[in-house]
């Protein structure tokens, strides 16, 4: 494989799987409030729905791994997208907070089986040493695109139909990623000794490397601040930003609200990220993945510092999106790129489904602990801040990794 063969079909029909499935995933945070203020539900209620849709993410990433490893990738998003569908259906019909926790169990698998652990590891398979990491990040921002669209998509239908209704919509939408499954075929890139190591064998390898367990720990914080960012920004600043000048530039291009401006930061931080999981693919093929990630933890540390510390405008709030979509899912390309690295590609969605289980696990604190704290506290600062925290450990605990591929087991 070449460099001009870099946009393969099965780089592209991947894209479009996770670009959709994004675009739904993404738009959950404006939901919030319209659902609450309808049932009269806390803060929290909702909070913890989405955050349990994260866990059950997490913990379907590494099933549907191995699953698309045994019994064959396509079906596996099959089975996921049919769980999405049913699960966004069925919520529609939630009345309470209980109901609509159990039922985003249902959407967390079926983002699990449409997600970055299945695609991920098609791509990385299909591709080149040479172009993997690019691919990756390709893909990466495939699903930041997702992003860009489907806040505001989903804040357009809510002013025209009700909540539940747009649910409906949304179900239908994720089975058009069926139509990219004939394109899913790849000819394994995996090494012969690879092939023959069996699941186990590879299992035991990573867990008993520190490095692995460094991963799976600096993984942690990105889920906590893209999850927590995700679920309440747009609420964040519909309370707290103030008024948009009606005669501003911000009101001439239809930004004429703080909830608009809430669903329009969610995709200014994808559209950025676009731009942000290229470059992190292209430097990921160049540089240390490890001190890459570094780099990137520490820069979204200090833009959260700055945020926080910052009188909050509308201006801020899109400086502050732009900052962090450059940063947001460049860690992914990296992260399973280093996993592929370090313990081959014939077992990458499996080993990289537990590593982003750790993710999974900081989305669902940083989404519960925010719904959580603002019930308690009727605010987010404290939750602010315990993200920039973890978010310094993650960039320290990259520096120790070590980036070199661990010997295979004698066939």
């Amino acid at each position: 494989m070449t460099k001009s063969s870099v946009f393969s079909p099965v780089l592209i029909a991947g894209s479009a799987v996770l670009m959709l499935s994004f675009a739904l995933r993404a738009s959950f945070g404006v939901f919030q409030i319209p659902i609450a203020a309808e049932f009269g539900w806390a803060r929290s209620d909702f909070s913890m729905a989405i955050a349990i849709q994260n866990l059950a993410w997490g913990l379907g990433q590494p099933i549907f791994g191995a699953l698309a490893e045994r019994f064959g990738d396509r079906r596996a998003i099959i089975a996921g997208a049919l769980m999405y569908a049913l699960g966004l259906l069925l919520s529609g019909y939630a009345s309470t907070p209980g109901t609509m926790q159990v039922l985003e169990i249902l959407v967390g698998f079926g983002i699990a089986g449409t997600g970055f652990g299945v695609i991920l590891a098609i791509v990385g398979r299909a591709s080149s040493a040479e172009n993997r990491s690019m691919a990756l990040g390709i893909a990466t921002a495939a699903g930041s695109m997702g992003q860009v669209i489907g806040a505001p998509t989903a804040q357009f239908l809510l002013h025209h139909y009700h909540w539940q209704t747009v649910f409906g919509i949304f179900s239908v939408a994720i089975l058009f990623s069926l139509f990219a499954l004939p394109f899913l075929r790849a000819q394994p890139m995996a090494s012969k000794a690879e092939l023959q190591e069996s699941l186990g064998t590879v299992l035991l390898r990573a867990f008993k490397d520190p490095s692995y367990a460094m991963i799976f720990m600096g993984f942690f914080s990105c889920g906590y601040q893209l999850a927590f960012l995700t679920a309440h920004f747009p609420a964040f600043i519909t309370e707290r930003c103030g008024a948009i000048d009606p005669s501003g530039m911000l009101a001439g291009i239809g930004i004429t609200t703080p909830s608009i401006l809430g669903a329009i930061s969610i995709s200014v931080i994808g559209l950025f990220n676009i731009g942000g999981s290229i470059l992190a693919g292209y430097l990921g093929k160049r540089y240390s993945k490890k001190y890459l990630l570094a780099a990137i933890y520490t820069g979204r540390t200090i833009a959260s510092i700055a945020f926080i510390a910052t009188p909050m405008t509308p201006t801020t709030v899109l400086i502050f999106s732009a900052v962090m979509g450059s940063m947001w899912l460049a860690t992914v390309p990296l992260t399973s790129g280093l996993v592929a690295h370090l313990y081959g590609l014939r077992y990458m969605g499996t080993l990289y489904g537990f590593v982003f289980l750790s993710h999974q696990l900081g989305s669902f604190l940083g989404v519960w602990l925010g719904g959580a704290m603002y019930d308690l506290t009727g605010g987010y600062t404290m939750v602010w801040w315990i993200g920039i925290g973890v978010g310094a450990f993650s960039a320290l605990i990259h520096l120790p990794i070590r980036e070199r591929p661990v010997a295979l087991q004698p066939a």
